[in-house]
């Protein structure tokens, strides 16, 4: 099938918080409890109609898988400025990864293809509440704080994996189109002002 749009985003997180689980769940609604460590990068994709304004359009949806653990994050890096969402994710079990989210964001910001990506901030296995550290009201101020959306998600279950990455295609998509209006009008602008020398040439050159 062809697509109009070829979209990347970019899965974030401390090594462990769930990324391959949640982009497993949500491009072929499974899950594995087996914990295999992501080596480097890896990505999966899927196909999806996109409607806005009444039009509709065919997403190639990728998103890239990075690994958590220090040693690679000198190589995921060099992902960032092609990626045009960002899915950062925390465990909601465990407050050392929570913690990790203020430099996971400083690196992205570093990194990415400008200083204000587009960026979802995900709470993942919301399904453990026994286990629970992090609460949802922590969770949320931060998110405020650096002004994100905010979800508790289980790629386990795959609560809120759909509308999480709906979430964050919503804003890139709004991203494109306004960029697209603004080159419009740019456009329309720079027209009128070369109708606007024009007409001052001609008036310039008659005796």
């Amino acid at each position: 099938m062809e697509y109009d749009y070829l979209i990347k985003f970019l899965a974030l997180g401390d090594s462990g918080v769930g990324k391959t689980s949640f982009l497993h769940q949500y491009t072929d609604g499974r899950f594995s409890s087996k914990f295999i460590s992501t080596v480097g990068i890896d990505f999966k994709e899927k196909r999806l109609i996109y409607k806005s304004q009444g039009r509709s359009h065919r997403i190639h949806l990728q998103i890239w898988d990075t690994a958590g653990q220090e040693r690679f994050r000198s190589l995921t890096t060099s992902f960032y400025r092609d990626a045009m969402g960002f899915i950062l994710l925390f465990d909601l079990t465990n407050e050392e990864s929570f913690l990790d989210v203020t430099n996971w964001l400083f690196q992205l910001k570093a990194h990415a293809y400008c200083e204000n990506p587009d960026i979802i901030l995900c709470g993942n296995k919301a399904d453990l509440e026994e286990k629970r550290v992090i609460s949802e009201e922590t969770a949320k101020e931060v998110a405020k704080f650096y002004n994100l959306p905010y979800l508790e998600t289980s790629a386990s279950t795959g609560h809120n994996i759909n509308r999480a990455i709906d979430t964050l295609l919503d804003m890139v998509m709004m991203r494109m189109e306004l960029d697209t209006d603004r080159t419009l009008l740019m456009g329309r602008a720079r027209d009128i002002q070369l109708d606007e020398d024009d007409k001052k040439n001609f008036n310039s050159c008659r005796c």
